[in-house]
């Protein structure tokens, strides 16, 4: 999986060069591309802005630098260019699945008040939002979306731990437990010292649904379990 990430700012992308991310690079599994929009401006000062046409507050980044970044791209044509923008739809862990499938993706990244239309209508396919809330700008949106779309990547992670955590089968996960055995008075769940692994499942679906219900409800109207009258 490539990542190519279009952005003002490729100094913050810092995180994503540590941990499981810095392994996964290190291995060839994915491949994070950085490039610098303000590369491409012909403004002597290096500016990407201007201010918008009707007038109102702040500053717009031009189409004309951006789509000279998004030209300089190897085999843009197969790749999927995705626009990080708080109007998109909400990321939920199916569409990360489905992204993971992707061998090429684009990531755009706004700033200021936002990017001139016409460059977004020309190169665009799919804007994405990370909540109902506004940012500075598309860089964080644009990590956690690498950073999840990465874990879905073969290699990357265990793939049982994919399976078994938070939104993989439309409930949250069930609580985790490890030494020691008793901390401030509280012990470890029976159960789960028992090594009777047909009760453990039982009693970790149970506690799926029921932190489910107490946390997230809604997740429950369209699960299968719900359907089940479960």
């Amino acid at each position: 999986m490539k990542f190519n990430v279009l952005t003002l700012f490729p100094e913050m992308f810092e995180p994503i060069k540590e941990s499981i991310l810095k392994r996964a690079q290190e291995n060839n599994l994915i491949e994070i591309n950085l490039i610098n929009i303000r590369d491409f401006s012909k403004n002597k000062h290096k500016k990407v802005d201007d201010y918008p046409y009707g007038g109102g507050a702040g500053m717009l980044i031009r189409p004309d630098v951006v789509y000279d970044a998004y030209q300089s791209i190897e085999n843009k044509e197969k790749a999927k260019v995705i626009y990080l923008s708080p109007q998109g739809k909400m990321l939920t862990q199916n569409k990360v699945k489905q992204l993971s499938k992707e061998q090429n993706l684009v990531l755009l990244c706004g700033h200021y008040e936002g990017i001139d239309q016409r460059v977004l209508d020309e190169i665009v396919d799919e804007e994405i939002s990370i909540g109902d809330y506004v940012l500075t700008g598309g860089e964080l949106p644009a990590m956690v979306l690498i950073d999840s779309i990465s874990r879905f990547i073969e290699g990357v992670i265990n793939t049982e731990s994919v399976s078994e955590e938070s939104f993989s089968n439309g409930l949250l996960e069930y609580p985790q437990y490890t030494r020691p055995e008793v901390f401030l008075n509280k012990k470890v769940p029976e159960v789960l010292l028992s090594g009777h692994h047909s009760n453990i499942e039982k009693w970790r679906k149970e506690q799926s649904i029921e932190i489910t219900r107490n946390k997230r409800p809604e997740l429950l109207e369209n699960n299968e379990f719900n359907k089940k009258g479960e």
